[in-house]
């Protein structure tokens, strides 16, 4: 049996089980009704899975991290969780959907997760932004919206070991993973975002994780990242429960296992398996190995020697980025 994908394009695709024609909504998703989440390189793909599955009556696809969600019901039957979603499109067996199509001069060009947050958008996620510095291309991110006030660009994300950390310059440079899972966003794009000027002073937060689901976090003010080597900037330590693990890399350039910028003779990165702003090695290491449990030999591991010592590789952590305007 056969069936096709329309849009705006014209892609069409050859399914495997039933007949099925679906048409596109461009920069729209149904949200509230996704019974599976899948990876996928395109959206034909995302189409032949929700055909191969008698559930499915619509999927979203987003073109930033080509995630499939495979819907239980339609835009018709829920109009009003039909949203407008930059990135992301929408597809059903319904030849009006092309209709609610939004381009995107349609849509407003939010810069920073701040600014969707100050817009009313307070669900955590994957949202496009548009800052400065980037032309006219946009920046997948995903934002959390629920930490500390909410607004945050979340660019690093260690919770199960997923995500091979141990990589080289050229791709922590490009960033990898995936966004709405263990990731590392680029060491180019954080560049970018901390140099723009016109939005003022940047703040991080890392947040950590033990397994004994204690939590806790560290905060420093005027965050950036600068060009040529990664070099880690901040003014100072302003709050969290965490310690300061953070102090003995300040100011320090970023190091892999391919280009070693530490303070010592010896390649940090590939002593200790994983790329950081390496002094003489660390304090802290949260792109070292993950491990499926606590206790570890000597700084091994993800790492935040303040809280947990050089014995305790931490469950899960993030690091997270938010403006504070001019």
């Amino acid at each position: 049996m056969s069936g096709a994908i329309s849009s705006a394009s014209g892609v069409e695709t050859s399914s495997y089980t039933r007949e099925h024609t679906f048409y596109a909504a461009e920069n729209r998703a149904l949200r509230g009704f996704a019974f599976a989440f899948k990876t996928v390189r395109s959206r034909v793909i995302c189409g032949r899975e929700c055909s191969m599955d008698e559930r499915c009556k619509s999927f979203n696809f987003n073109d930033c991290n080509k995630m499939c969600e495979l819907n239980l019901a339609t835009r018709r039957e829920h109009p009003e969780d039909f949203n407008a979603t930059q990135g992301s499109v929408y597809f059903d067996a319904d030849e009006n959907t092309p209709l609610y199509s939004l381009t995107d001069s349609s849509l407003n060009r939010y810069r920073s997760c701040k600014m969707l947050l100050d817009a009313g958008y307070r669900s955590s996620g994957i949202y496009t932004i548009y800052p400065e510095g980037f032309g006219h291309c946009s920046l997948c991110v995903f934002c959390d919206m629920e930490t500390d006030g909410g607004g945050w660009i979340v660019f690093q994300r260690r919770q199960d070991g997923s995500v091979d950390f141990y990589r080289n310059w050229a791709e922590y440079q490009s960033g990898f993973g995936n966004l709405s899972g263990e990731f590392w966003l680029g060491n180019d794009n954080l560049v970018t975002l901390t140099s723009d000027d016109s939005r003022g002073t940047w703040e991080l937060r890392v947040d950590l994780e033990d397994w004994e689901n204690n939590t806790a976090w560290a905060k420093y003010a005027d965050f950036q990242i600068s060009s040529g080597e990664y070099n880690l900037k901040y003014d100072r330590k302003v709050g969290g429960t965490a310690g300061d693990s953070l102090r003995w890399h300040k100011s320090r350039p970023f190091s892999t296992n391919d280009r070693d910028n530490d303070a010592v003779s010896y390649n940090c990165a590939w002593s200790w398996k994983g790329a950081w702003w390496f002094n003489d090695c660390f304090h802290s290491h949260l792109n070292g190995p993950y491990f499926p449990f606590a206790h570890v030999e000597y700084a091994r591991g993800v790492q935040w020697k303040a809280w947990k010592g050089y014995y305790y590789s931490l469950k899960s952590c993030s690091m997270k980025m938010r403006e504070l305007g001019p």
